[in-house]
């Protein structure tokens, strides 16, 4: 007996649900499949999957069986019976050994057919798609038209000095996905790619690529044309990449830094902060790199692992008390002393004073016996007891006394207590300075001052840290920094003289307080130490003369602004509060040639800087005509405006350029503030998570300054690139990857095959970008296999479609309820992915395609669906009803994967079987003038009981 008939028999056993379940369970040709559909019709003349105005649930109406018929009774008996016949003759005739005549069926099969190539070839096929736009113009054609309001992403702009690395390809591929994504949603897209082209990784390139002769004879305005024309020379190149990534943008309308208009707008920024005095100069101790041997910013620095320093604790002799407390330290002189301990001894010749917390508890010990050896080495833990220790009369020492025990262990010797104070009470007792004799007061320092390391009193030197200078104003320190820019001792140092601090003026420090009984311990500390990210060597803090935005005064708004902002992910907002609560005044000024210069004329003699808004807006016009250039070619008298021509012989230019975090952290006035197309604030800033200190923060505090808001309304971050097991990328390691090979492919192509720009497209957006993320040949592959499967998923709709028509549509209503839930699920889908797009969570949206993809079309829906399609018959009802289903599929993947994968959504809307046409009757020639599939609200109102049934189907 067969199924059927075995059902139909015993059908009051079943519900019509579990019958209809039973049935897919037990069916040796599983009816869903419909893999022997011919044979099925023949016996039961059913076809369980598509009625029409009928509840899925209640399909075993076995009375009216004949019904539910994909055919009419006459039809099904001339054409479904002559249709079986053609496999069952087949099938004879190969078991006897005859030859099948070739093509003698091929009649009663509709197979798809496409242009749509199986394989991507996207070395070849990409570019030919991107010169289609090119030629086209289809970028600033779709924002013609669109008319739905303005959306503003500014670029942050890359330094131009320099390859692109895998960090740019995700940066600039997540901008472009949001962009693309906005063109569909009808806005007018303005999207200016920028370049940051001054500043020291441009000069070190220049400089490098010359020899020492030639560096010696090199001018100034040599050295910034030579400068000017690599960066122009990169800036070629990095578009080239980027537009290769597949990345829409204004590129015959770049921004880059040294053009005249943008420095012109760069000085009205500065202007404007120094008018309403947040600028000005003055000697402080700020970060300085000998190597590069110029001030640098928070943002110009990195702190690399390992760096191991050599640290002292060290006493200096007490020598005096104040009036009011004579007594309180009267029976340990003349033998008192303060220890302190630094990692810095090179700082000792500039000491001024000793620190201490007035709310801690110290103690005057006595140094007895060891207690063990501690002169031996373990590993890069190296410690070297000073000879104060080895003699047989030690010195009273104070030091914090919860550290007491701590420090007994670290030097190996017993610490008896002999008294306790509070820190408060050492205040203005003095001290004989080791190296100079003068003597310096013990002061009131901040909570900076804990008990987490050292000895609880900290070495004061204002010319050479920032507590030390803030610590210095109040008591009126001398600031005092006796190293010139090359990092060497200067010959207020003395005897250390031409030394260099970091080096062997290091060791002669520690050396000579050493041979003056001033060392208790020598000791390797491992620690984070700030370095110059360009010439990845140790920097120093110096006081010198320079400029400076006193971020004090507009601390507070900055801080509000913050608030405002949108930011993605939510814990970026507390990393900018606390960097840019804490950051000191910024130091603007820079050393260089390579640069746009500070504007600023100093007296001669006075040495009193000339700077208002008459010299300022004298030099912006100036330098708006003619570039930077004018300040080192033009005379005084030329650039001061006539109010001081007739006094130009007083005065002098100033020789130091702007910190380029202020170039680019002025691109919201010099972009958006003068470009008709954009505004101000931007919609959108995106960069790595770096930028809180860097971009973000530059861009806010200018902002601020002279705007009193914001220049961005949200700001998305996103992490490093790593390779596949969570490395840093280095050569070193070689496991860097480059994204042009991984587009283009390597010297070997079986190693490194070239995937194209859409894989790595796919990749951004399977990434949750927010943390750092991974990539390697691993990751590639699986992409690859998952767009070879996206993209036979489109091919088959392509191909199924060769003889659609919009007339052949079948109305919603007239649909068996199969194809209504498929549309359900299509809208949903779309819906879904929508969400994605709009709240920036990319890799959901590619979770959400490749579910969809695979597991609903693919495996279920295609399969049950190839019998109406190949042999229901071309103008029959149930193949326009499922062709009616998958245009809307067709139509709807294209649009919704084509921010990530614009070629490839752009190479199927090229090969529509059909035109697209627009609500205003236009044809959509390209996919980005399609819009976003609207939501067509009669998909989503499937009955609960539908979407259950469905669901138990798709899990079975």
């Amino acid at each position: 007996m067969s199924f059927f008939k075995s059902v139909a028999a015993n059908s009051s056993a079943f519900t019509p649900r579990e019958a209809t379940i039973a049935m897919m369970q037990s069916s040796p040709c599983r009816v869903l499949s419909r893999r022997t559909c011919s044979t099925l019709r023949i016996n039961t003349s059913v076809n369980l999957l598509y009625f029409r105005g009928s509840s899925s649930v209640k399909v075993f109406s076995f009375l009216n069986i004949a019904h539910y018929s994909i055919y009419s009774g006459e039809e099904f008996c001339s054409s479904s019976k002559r249709r079986s016949r053609g496999p069952v003759m087949a099938a004879k005739k190969a078991s006897q050994g005859q030859k099948e005549e070739e093509g003698r069926y091929k009649h009663t099969v509709d197979l798809p057919k496409t242009t749509f190539g199986m394989r991507a070839n996207a070395l070849a096929r990409e570019p030919e798609i991107q010169k289609l736009w090119d030629d086209h113009q289809v970028f600033k054609r779709v924002v013609d038209k669109n008319d739905g309001g303005n959306f503003v992403l500014h670029d942050g702009p890359p330094y131009a000095n320099g390859d692109l690395h895998m960090g740019h390809a995700l940066n600039k591929i997540l901008k472009d996905i949001i962009n693309r994504y906005k063109l569909l949603q009808n806005y007018k897209v303005h999207f200016v790619p920028g370049w940051d082209c001054h500043g020291l990784p441009i000069e070190l390139k220049v400089l490098q690529s010359l020899d020492q002769d030639a560096r010696k004879d090199l001018a100034p305005l040599k050295l910034r044309a030579k400068a000017a024309k690599f960066a122009k020379a990169t800036v070629k190149t990095q578009m080239s990449s980027f537009q290769r990534f597949g990345v829409w943008a204004d590129w015959n309308n770049p921004y880059l830094t040294l053009d005249p208009e943008y420095e012109a707008a760069q000085i009205e920024v500065f202007g404007e902060m120094a008018l309403k005095g947040y600028i000005y100069r003055g000697r402080k101790p700020v970060h300085w790199s000998p190597s590069t041997r110029t001030a640098l910013a928070e943002a110009e620095l990195e702190f690399p692992e390992g760096h191991v320093s050599r640290s002292i604790y060290a006493l200096f002799r007490m020598v005096s008390s104040p009036s009011t407390k004579d007594g309180l330290f009267e029976e340990f002189f003349p033998d008192l002393c303060l220890a302190i301990w630094t990692t810095t001894p090179w700082t000792i010749p500039a000491n001024a004073a000793v620190a201490v917390n007035a709310k801690l508890q110290y103690a005057v010990v006595e140094a007895k016996s060891f207690l063990e050896d501690v002169s031996i080495s373990a590993g890069n833990k190296k410690r070297r007891l000073g000879n104060v220790l080895k003699e047989p009369k030690k010195p009273f020492f104070i030091v914090a006394y919860d550290l007491v025990p701590t420090l007994e262990a670290k030097w190996g010797i017993k610490l008896i207590i002999k008294k306790l104070f509070l820190g408060s009470d050492l205040e203005n007792w003095r001290y004989v300075h080791p190296i100079n004799n003068r003597e310096c007061p013990v002061v009131i320092g901040g909570d900076y001052i804990t008990t987490d390391s050292g000895t609880g009193l900290v070495h004061t030197a204002p010319g050479h840290g920032q507590e030390d200078y803030v610590i210095g104003l109040k008591y009126g320190l001398p600031i005092y920094s006796p190293v010139d820019d090359d990092g060497k001792f200067t010959e207020e140092a003395g005897e250390f003289s031409g030394l260099e601090v970091l080096g062997d003026g290091n060791i002669a420090v520690v050396k000579y307080l050493d041979e003056k009984m001033s060392i208790l311990m020598e000791e390797s500390y491992e620690h984070k130490y700030p370095y110059d990210w360009r010439s990845k060597k140790p920097t120093i803090f110096r006081a010198t003369e320079q400029w400076f935005a006193s971020v004090e005064g507009f601390r507070q708004a900055a801080m509000d602004a913050i608030g405002h902002v949108k930011w993605i992910p939510e814990q970026a907002e507390n990393r900018i509060s606390a960097m840019t609560s804490s950051r000191s005044d910024w130091c603007i000024s820079r050393q260089r040639t390579w640069g746009l210069p500070i504007p600023v004329f100093y007296h001669v003699t006075s040495k009193e800087p000339l700077m208002n808004k008459e010299t300022i807006d004298h030099i912006k016009s100036i330098i708006a005509q003619k570039g930077s250039d004018v300040w080192w070619y033009m005379k005084v008298e030329d650039l001061l405006p006539d109010k001081y021509r007739n006094k130009a012989s007083e005065y002098e230019k100033g020789t130091d350029t702007m910190d380029v975090w202020f170039d680019s952290g002025s691109s919201w006035a010099a972009v958006l503030g003068k470009r008709g197309s954009l505004s101000f604030p931007a919609d959108l800033y995106l960069e790595g998570t770096d930028q809180h200190r860097g971009w973000f923060q530059s861009s806010l505090l200018t902002s601020i300054a002279t705007k009193g808001r914001a220049p961005y309304s949200s700001v998305i971050t996103h992490g490093f690139v790593l390779d596949e097991k969570g490395f840093k990328m280095s050569k070193s390691l070689g496991n860097v990857m480059d994204p042009r090979t991984v587009i283009e492919g390597g010297q070997n192509h079986k190693d490194a095959p070239g995937y194209g720009a859409d894989i790595l497209r796919l990749w951004v957006s399977s990434v949750d970008y927010t943390g750092d993320v991974m990539i390697g040949p691993q990751i590639l592959c699986q992409m690859s296999d998952i767009y070879r499967k996206l993209r036979g998923t489109l091919r088959y709709l392509l191909g199924n479609l060769h003889d659609w028509k919009v007339e052949s549509a079948v109305s919603y209503h007239e649909l068996p309820m199969i194809d209504q839930h498929a549309l359900f699920q299509l809208g949903n889908v779309v819906k879904n992915i929508r969400e994605g797009y709009e709240n920036y969570q990319f890799f959901k949206i590619f979770q959400i395609i490749q579910r969809f993809v695979i597991v609903d079309l693919s495996n279920f829906y295609f399969d049950v669906a190839k019998d109406r399609l190949y042999v229901g018959g071309i103008a029959s009802f149930t193949r326009r009803s499922c062709q009616t289903v998958l245009a809307a599929h067709l139509l709807s993947l294209a649009r919704v994967i084509a921010p990530i994968l614009p070629h490839l959504a752009e190479d199927v809307w090229q090969n529509l079987p059909f035109k697209y046409t627009l609500k205003d009757g236009s044809i959509a020639e390209f996919v980005f003038e399609s819009k976003w599939p609207a939501l067509n609200e009669k998909w989503l109102t499937l009955p609960a009981e539908e979407i259950d049934f469905w669901g138990k189907v798709l899990e079975s």
